[in-house]
């Protein structure tokens, strides 16, 4: 197979989040193995040139892959994805053998050995750091060296790329080229305010990705208003219709990049809340959460609870600050999920922009599904990030489709 572009495959996919930034960086995507049915969907219906498989993966012949690809051993450049990896242990004792997620990494580096890409990719939470003490990221190093990569590991926050949340991520990077991994994982470009409340520190050192300039020389954080602020108003319970226009122009260049390519408006919805939470998020202020809200509305858990506890539940998030992270579904309960001047959650597309996928990127299924994928998706704008330094340790000079990072 001869190409002129960076190749990639892409395990346990998701909804395409990862594949979407690495697109904007210039990896194009070959094959995609989801097991979830709607997961699937979504990602075929906004990566229509790549093969996606819906089959479990242990199912899965990696040679077969290969071949019907049409690539050569060595030939791909990245195997990207987010395999589970809190069960797994080079020796395998009996918890961790018991444990089927132990089985799902196995098949993920199965298809290393067989496609001997130039790189790899493994993205997780920030607590498979400390999970086991750190033993279980010690032995997918050092498996990943036993299989031919050198391998390295950072915690990135999202807001330093360009992301609206407080969201931060594990990221596994392994290199054939043992200098090639040196500098591969993306500088922090933007400042943000942020809070550790992780095991940051790892072998002795400390691997979170903070920034080597001073605030003043990066630029500043995304705001939510910034980010969503140009959507069509929507009441509680409501369904933006997808001819509706947008309701401002662009208000900058982060609004302009979603929007490229999007002919209509998808998956702006949202649930209707119940009474009891519109009761409540009437007492609550831009920026303000559940103490705002009159003892006797609380919920019974809340009525007990120390007022410096849980600072994000019911919160109206302050436009000119930063999301929660975005959950597998916005419960007021669990964050700051009420809108900062219309009295609703967010909606699905809302979610999405806070994510960073473009207005483009159609989420297939229910609204359940739609909110389900959408939260569980590494960010867009984070793996362009990590896509463009990639590029450039695998000497490719890229140019990334999304600027705004």
């Amino acid at each position: 197979m001869t190409h002129n572009t960076l190749t990639m495959i892409d395990l346990f996919a998701g909804a395409g989040g990862l594949s979407e930034g690495l697109r904007e960086a210039g990896f194009k995507s070959l094959y995609a193995n989801e097991v979830m049915r709607r997961y699937s969907e979504t990602y075929a219906a906004n990566h229509k040139e790549t093969v996606v498989d819906q089959r479990d993966i242990r199912e899965v012949d990696a040679k077969v892959v290969r071949a019907g690809l049409g690539i050569e051993k060595g030939e791909l450049d990245l195997i990207a994805g987010g395999p589970p990896c809190q069960g797994f242990s080079i020796n395998a004792p009996k918890r961790s053998s018991e444990d089927q997620r132990n089985h799902l990494f196995k098949e993920y580096l199965r298809f290393v050995d067989e496609f001997l890409p130039k790189a790899v990719l493994i993205e997780n939470v920030p607590g498979l750091v400390s999970f086991e003490g750190g033993s279980t990221l010690q032995a997918i190093l050092t498996s990943l060296e036993d299989h031919g990569y050198n391998a390295d590991v950072k915690i990135l926050y999202a807001p330093h790329y360009g992301v609206p949340q407080t969201r931060w991520r594990t990221i596994v990077i392994g290199m054939r080229d043992k200098e090639a991994l040196s500098g591969v994982f993306p500088e922090p470009v933007r400042y943000g305010p942020l809070r550790v409340n992780f095991t940051s520190s790892f072998a002795g050192r400390n691997i979170v990705a903070f920034p080597n300039k001073l605030e003043l020389e990066l630029n500043p954080f995304l705001t939510v208003k910034d980010a969503i602020d140009d959507l069509p108003i929507i009441e509680n319970g409501g369904v933006c219709s997808e001819s509706q226009g947008y309701r401002t122009e662009p208000q900058n260049e982060f609004q302009l990049v979603m929007r490229a390519g999007s002919q209509c408006i998808l998956n702006h919805e949202t649930p209707r809340l119940s009474k009891v939470n519109t009761e409540r998020m009437k007492h609550i202020p831009p920026g303000g959460n559940w103490t705002d809200i009159p003892f006797d509305l609380l919920p019974k858990g809340m009525q007990r609870a120390r007022r410096s506890d849980h600072t994000k539940r019911y919160g109206r998030v302050d436009p000119d600050g930063l999301a929660s992270t975005i959950l597998t579904k916005c419960d007021p309960h669990w964050g700051a999920y009420f809108h900062y001047n219309q009295d609703r959650i967010f909606s699905v597309r809302e979610a999405a922009r806070i994510q960073t996928f473009p207005d483009s990127f159609r989420f297939i299924g229910s609204r359940i599904e739609q909110y389900e994928q959408v939260g569980n998706a590494v960010p867009p704008l984070l793996a362009a990030a990590i896509g463009k330094s990639l590029a450039e340790a695998l000497g490719y000079q890229t140019e990334a489709l999304i600027k705004v990072v």
